[in-house]
């Protein structure tokens, strides 16, 4: 039998140093590679998937526009978004044309929670600060009174806005591990009994996300990208946070709102914010966030480490070969159509 086609169609934004190897993939499927970090013309996106013959698509943090998938040729049966938030992918008109669409949900839970907490052992002893002041030639901080604050993490308190899933609660096993305490915000204002943090005497479950604001010496933004979440956090849940308190968003940039996030920054209404993603990414070259002295940004990088890229193509494989060995829709995995 003949193997089914797929195509990656930005294989770039993940291989961007062709390190990775994809033989696992190709021993399952005919498979063709795009070689681009992104397609922006909609007509080439529609263009490559027909002339691939692809029964398979793989996407990697790429728009795909609603009218591209209603556009997309009869062959194409699955569309692969090989990462864990899909809201680059246009679900109804996936669904209208009978394609299933899967992710992968849980490739890079260790290291963007290493990210997270890279971010809180960094702001809690002004690293970057520090370092900026060292490059400009300032050695005050060597010959005179020390003039950053600092902080021992034992016993501060991190809350987890959406810390109950699998990346926040990796967040609290490694501050639970540096002796913080933790609290995770649940609309439930519990965890199931079964969740390993359920019932840690260092770990409080709240109902209402303003008694972790006003706690919490970091807050870290673990939540999904939907229109129930996006720009939700802005100036209403800054403004409870305590003035000496870091943000912290490894998830998706578009959950705050940035005008208002970048406004309480220059008000002073919080410490500082540690962003790994932006609402555009990169934030455009006008955006304050720049050029103000308390944010820190990195671009994007909590799912780049090698051996993490590797396993999201060797899960992206798990989930073709699924596909490919079902005997019923039922026997796929990872769908979130």
């Amino acid at each position: 039998m003949a193997k089914p086609t797929a195509i990656f169609l930005n294989c770039t934004r993940l291989d961007y140093d062709r390190k990775l190897n994809f033989d696992k993939l190709a021993e399952i499927v005919d498979f063709h590679r795009n070689d681009t970090d992104y397609v922006t013309d909609p007509k080439e996106l529609v263009q490559l998937v027909t002339d691939s013959k692809a029964e398979i698509v793989i996407t990697k943090e790429m728009k795909v526009p609603a009218e591209c998938v209603e556009q997309f040729p009869s062959s194409v049966k699955l569309l692969c978004e090989a990462g864990t938030g899909y809201n680059n992918i246009p679900i109804p008109a996936a669904q209208a044309k009978g394609i299933t669409v899967c992710n992968i949900p849980t490739y890079s839970t260790e290291a963007v929670a290493h990210m997270a907490i890279t971010y809180v052992m960094n702001l809690s002893i002004n690293m970057f600060e520090q370092q900026a002041m060292l490059q400009k030639g300032d050695r005050s901080n060597f010959t005179g009174p020390f003039t950053l604050p600092l902080m021992e993490l034992g016993n501060k308190t991190i809350g987890l806005v959406g810390g109950g899933g699998m990346i926040g609660s990796k967040v609290a096993d490694i501050a639970l591990a540096l002796g913080m305490n933790v609290i995770i915000s649940s609309r439930r204002g519990t965890l199931p009994q079964d969740h390993r943090l359920a019932n840690h005497p260092k770990v409080q479950v709240v109902s209402e996300l303003e008694d972790l604001l006003t706690e919490s010496d970091f807050v870290s933004l673990h939540t999904p990208l939907n229109d129930q979440t996006r720009g939700s956090f802005g100036r209403a849940q800054l403004t409870k946070m305590k003035p000496s308190a870091y943000l912290i968003n490894t998830s998706r940039g578009a959950v705050c709102n940035e005008g208002e996030l970048i406004a309480c920054l220059k008000e002073g209404v919080i410490a500082g914010a540690g962003l790994d993603v932006t609402a555009t990414e990169p934030a455009p070259m006008d955006s304050e966030l720049w050029e103000l002295p308390n944010v820190w940004l990195s671009p994007h990088i909590g799912w780049r480490r090698l051996e993490t890229r590797q396993r999201l193509v060797d899960m992206t494989c798990d989930n073709i070969k699924a596909y490919c060995e079902a005997k019923s829709p039922e026997d796929y995995i990872n769908v979130v159509s």
